[in-house]
This record gives C-alpha cells, structure tokens and sequence, in this order.
C-alpha cells in the first residue's frame, strides 16, 4: 500500500469515527466504507475499521448490513478480530426485547414552542435589559428569624480538636 493511501486511509478512518461520535451516522459510514476500500480487508486495521463500521451501521438502523459485516469479521484472519466480529454478531441477532412504556423518558420536542412568546425570547437577553414587570415577579427569599436558629454550642468542636491532638501526639510519641 503506497504512503498516499496510507494518508487517504487514516484520514477517512479518523473523520469516521469523529462522525459517528457526534451521532453523524450517514456520514460516519460514508468516510467509513472510503476507509475500507483503502486497506486491506484482511488486515489488522481493517478489521478495526469494519468494526466502526458496524457500529455506524447499527446506529444508522442498517441491521441488516451491521449483521452481513459480521459475519463476515467472525471469518477473519485476525484472532482479535474474529472474535470482535463473533461477539457483536452474537449482539445483532439477540432477540430484541419489550421495553415498558414506564422505563423510558419521553423528551420534549422543542421546536413546538412558539418563537413569538416573549418569554421564550428573553432567554437570551442580558439582566440589564428586563422590564420592570420582570423585576417585579421575582421572588424574594424569606427572611429568617435568627431568634428562632438554635446556636448553643454542642461541643462537638471539643470533641473534635482533643481527638486530633491525641492522633498528633500518639504519631509523635511512636515516631511515625
């Protein structure tokens, strides 16, 4: 392999898998299968990339892909490969189970809120730029009464400052 497509090769590799770690799926395949066509498939590294690439595949809901590529890695020449490519082919095909409504979180999709509320909008404003009104709706704490905080000492202090001294002075006394 000449050191051009080494350069080609690691390029591809590197911007596919910072795709897929931003959750840019499409395009982690698209760099990722450039990758592969650049190396040898029956290589080290390119188990490794074909690894990623099922992973993309996955992730891009293309299960049946992830899983042809799987098999095809459980048949590779590299024992650490081979054996990546059987555990995760073992992954792909388990059978996918029910989750309860109650275990998953639904999030709030946000481009329904309306862009002409206004208290939406402020969100980005500095301090200095509220109304009145605004000033006018925060809520103030509550004052404490500090006749009513109990503040008699419970000597724990004491308790507290003769027990460091005798630690400090048994390490003293044995020479630690």
């Amino acid at each position: 392999m000449s050191s051009e497509n080494k350069e080609k090769f690691r390029i591809e590799y590197q911007t596919g898998k910072i795709a897929f770690e931003r959750g840019e799926y499409r395009a982690s395949i698209k760099h990722l299968e450039a990758a592969c066509a650049l190396m040898s498939r029956s290589s080290r590294l390119g188990g490794e990339a074909q690894m990623w690439l099922v992973t993309a595949y996955e992730a891009a809901g293309q299960r049946s892909d992830a899983i042809a590529l799987c098999q095809q890695l459980s048949r590779h020449p590299d024992p650490e490969t081979r054996k990546e490519g059987k555990r995760l082919l073992y992954i792909l095909q388990a059978p996918q189970l029910a989750r309860p409504a109650e275990w998953m979180t639904q999030i709030p999709d946000l481009a329904a809120i309306a862009e002409s509320d206004p208290k939406d909008r402020r969100m980005g404003q500095s301090s200095s730029t509220t109304s009145k009104r605004d000033r006018k709706d925060k809520v103030e704490p509550e004052a404490i009464d500090l006749t009513q905080v109990n503040t008699k000492d419970n000597q724990f202090v004491w308790v507290a400052l003769i027990a460091l001294l005798v630690t400090v002075g048994g390490l003293i006394w044995f020479g630690i």
